[in-house]
């Protein structure tokens, strides 16, 4: 690690329907996404996040594992869909237009 001077402030961040985890970490300048997240212990504590297949991204804009981090960057482990945003739009809509 980098001395504590030139250490990135960053942030891991995941969310279930249940829980949350909010990890505010210091990494050496040059650190990757990936590098944070394995370092962040959110993989150990939520062993169903496949980094193969989920998104991530840095303040909501979808990025790669090997993204190099500037500081108070929030990265953000995103969570699959579990219902069409297309039906989700077009229920909403009946049921305003209904009301």
């Amino acid at each position: 690690m980098a001395q504590l001077a030139d250490a990135l402030q960053v942030y891991v961040v995941y969310a279930t329907p249940q829980d949350e985890f909010i990890h505010p970490m210091r990494v050496a300048p040059g650190a990757t996404i990936g590098q944070a997240i394995e370092g962040s212990g959110v993989l150990a504590r939520f062993p169903e996040i496949n980094l193969v297949t989920q998104p991530v991204g840095i303040y909501g804009k979808k990025k790669t594992l090997d993204t190099v981090l500037r500081d108070r960057d929030r990265i953000e482990l995103y969570r699959p869909l579990v219902a069409d945003p297309k039906d989700s739009r077009r229920k909403r809509a009946a049921k305003k237009q209904n009301a």
